[in-house]
């Protein structure tokens, strides 16, 4: 997988300065009203109180750490668990012909079904608050790590297998020797689509009424019309979605040598 070139270190923040720009300009002259899109310098002061004022100073101020231990959880969870069904099944559909025929119509149907369809049968089975969330955080993120993992086990060269037959690999040691490094690029790709659809579905699972959590500021801001709080709320998801994501590369690259090559 090729690098990204550091000799260009401004290239990734080119559209969001753009983005800012033109949001500026629509603030600036009226183009967008306030009450669609709030002022970047309002939304900025809201964010500022929302992390770093005391607690009770202001509406929201102080319940960042709160709603962000929350909803870190809930993702965590979630998306762990996806990952010890999601690779594991991954692995044998892909190396195990029969098991693939027997599980790949079932998955691939549900994967079709829209995850909101899932909500009211996940209220009436886990009630509102931590379960229903994890609930819909690990079956989302479970089809893309299944099927990436999946298809770069189908994918290993069976050279592979043979070449380490002869030199005395077995083939439980096989699967971490060589099945696992080589199909890494698809796994990877799996785990970061994974919990990119984390984060979406916590937001689905903390819409419906939990105390806290960044998607339930998203939901009582929208209740009582503070625009502002939810695009603090769409922001900060989206900062604490991309260090995740680059958590996660960071973390495969230290634990697997084809991680470290390949990402």
């Amino acid at each position: 997988m090729n690098k990204p070139d550091i000799r260009f270190p401004v290239l990734p923040w080119i559209i969001p300065g753009i983005l800012l720009a033109a949001w500026f300009a629509a603030s600036r002259t009226g183009l967008v009203p306030d009450y669609l899109l709030p002022d970047p310098i309002r939304i900025a002061e809201s964010g500022v109180t929302y992390i770093f004022s005391p607690p009770d100073s202001a509406p929201y101020a102080g319940r960042f750490l709160t709603d962000a231990s929350a909803s870190l959880l809930r993702v965590f969870l979630g998306f762990s668990l996806a990952v010890l069904l999601g690779i594991p099944l991954g692995v044998i559909s892909g190396r195990i012909a029969f098991c693939h025929k027997l599980m790949s119509t079932t998955i691939n149907s549900l994967r079709a079904v829209p995850g909101i369809s899932w909500l009211p049968l996940a209220l009436v089975w886990f009630g509102i608050g931590m379960r229903t969330t994890i609930f819909l955080v690990a079956m989302a993120a479970f089809f893309p790590i299944y099927i990436n993992t999946a298809a770069g086990a189908r994918s290993v060269n069976p050279l592979f297998y043979q070449a380490g037959a002869m030199m005395g690999v077995g083939r439980i040691r096989g699967i971490f020797a060589i099945l696992l490094p080589a199909a890494m690029p698809q796994i990877i790709s799996g785990l970061r689509l994974g919990l990119g659809i984390s984060w979406a579905y916590l937001v689905l699972g903390e819409l419906t009424g939990v105390s806290n959590g960044l998607g339930a500021i998203i939901m009582d801001a929208r209740m009582i019309g503070r625009i502002d709080m939810i695009i603090v709320g769409i922001i900060v998801i989206a900062v604490m979605g991309r260090i995740s994501d680059v958590l996660l590369n960071t973390s495969l690259r230290l634990c697997f040598k084809s991680a470290k090559r390949m990402t």
